[in-house]
């Protein structure tokens, strides 16, 4: 099957509750979304322990089908089996993609973080449907990566790897047109949606600068 009927969206939404007061806010911001076009969430509450991340994944399943939008578990398989999620997405330094795919089978999709161009042609080679690649400027969310990749490097991981490459870091729709025409397939985004006041509008605007 092509890749673009798998990977269909280019836009990838990254979620952080700790942004929301409490997890009937972070539900509704993020039914707002989906209204505004998103078609793919990763769900990504680290902290969590795991009867409340699975509590919380069983209720954004249910809120991403009803939108017809892909719903991805942050490293955890067992959860993203359990609550038939459509991927999960692994950390670079954590479970490869090929055991993933093995534990989950080949219906799954598999996204890896990666943060340089040797990086992301491992997460390739090991099996994984797509990267996300970044930061790509700087960001307080992803200063433990060290200093932004910038848009040259993003242009040759997205020359070099195959697969879909969603820039991440710093990206607004002010540049996702930038990162686009260094070859990335789409964004993936946190704060520029999750942290603005209008979040509806906001992720329209985003989706028509993804055009």
């Amino acid at each position: 099957m092509p890749i673009e009927e798998t990977v269909d969206f280019k836009l990838y939404l990254i979620t952080d509750r700790k942004l929301f007061p409490d997890d009937a806010s972070f539900m509704a911001a993020m039914e707002k979304t989906l209204k505004g076009g998103v078609k793919a969430v990763q769900l990504r509450e680290k902290d969590l322990a795991i009867r409340e991340l699975l509590r919380m994944a069983y209720s954004l399943r249910e809120l991403t089908a009803r939108y017809g939008a892909k719903l991805f578990i942050n490293d955890r398989v067992d959860v993203a089996l359990a609550v038939d999620a459509d991927g999960v997405h692994l950390g670079g330094s954590g479970m490869p993609a090929f055991a993933a795919r093995k534990a989950a089978g080949e219906g799954m999709l598999i996204g890896v973080s990666t943060h340089s161009v040797e990086e992301a042609g491992k997460a390739e080679e090991e099996g994984a449907d797509f990267v996300t690649f970044g930061p790509i400027f700087e960001t307080p969310s992803k200063m433990k990566y060290g200093k932004p990749l910038g848009p040259d490097v993003l242009r040759e991981a997205s020359a070099k790897i195959l697969i879909p490459v969603f820039a991440i870091g710093g990206i607004k729709k002010e540049t996702a047109a930038r990162v686009l025409a260094c070859g990335a397939y789409g964004i993936a985004l946190i704060s520029a949606i999750l942290g603005s006041a209008e979040i509806r509008s906001n992720t329209e605007e985003c989706m028509r600068a993804l055009r």
